[in-house]
């Protein structure tokens, strides 16, 4: 764990109860003296705090200083991803927000299923989590697009990743989407005209291990 997020991060003193204590104190073992980095999810900063008192459902802690520390992905990565079934694209999610994605718009596509719905407080927390264990500071934004065609409005200069001859490299993407399984229908390959890339590979990958794929080697 980099840091631990708390909205109150920031104040003079901070006390601690419920799923947070659980998992300072019978999950890491933490024990008094002991410092802590805290974000509060609102700036850049990192806040050190000391225990100073543990008992069986609750802990105090004090600041003790401050600093500026933002860590984010050198590279701004905007995906859209066509939905998928929710299980999947949450086992997948903390791995893209480690490699440092900026943002995921959920697309219903034309070979999405319709009944997917995604719980946006598990997100969150999935998130979190994710965020407290590799250091990122910056948040990754999610939102959610009724089509594909509305997708290509919004952001015109988006990428698809489907199957062609101009393979992803080393050229400058900043949105791609990805399909779903079973990929685009014609009507959606056609949005994107000559806008299409592919992978240099005769594998045909997974949705989610395209997305991957994809964040890996534009990201890192």
């Amino acid at each position: 764990m980099q840091y631990l997020l708390h909205i109150d991060a920031s104040k003079p003193a901070l006390k601690l109860i419920g799923d947070e204590h659980h998992y300072l104190f019978k999950v890491r073992r933490h024990k008094n003296g002991d410092e802590i980095a805290f974000r509060n999810g609102n700036d850049g900063l990192i806040f050190i705090y000391k225990i100073v008192n543990i008992d069986k459902k609750s802990a105090s802690l004090e600041l003790l200083t401050s600093y500026h520390l933002e860590i984010k992905a050198y590279k701004n990565l905007h995906i859209g991803w066509c939905m998928i079934e929710v299980k999947n694209i949450e086992k997948v999610l903390p791995i893209l927000n480690e490699l440092g994605v900026a943002k995921i718009s959920f697309i219903s596509c034309d070979r999405s299923q319709t009944n997917y719905k995604l719980d946006m407080n598990r997100i969150q927390k999935i998130l979190t989590a994710s965020s407290q264990q590799c250091g990122r500071s910056n948040f990754m934004e999610i939102e959610s697009c009724n089509s594909l065609k509305e997708f290509r409005s919004l952001y015109p200069k988006s990428v698809a990743l489907n199957f062609s001859t101009n393979h992803l490299s080393s050229q400058k993407i900043e949105t791609i989407v990805i399909g779903c399984e079973g990929g685009f229908s014609p009507k959606e390959v056609a949005l994107f005209g000559e806008d299409i890339v592919g992978f240099d590979t005769p594998l045909i990958l997974k949705s989610e291990s395209a997305v991957c794929a994809v964040a890996s080697k534009i990201l890192i």
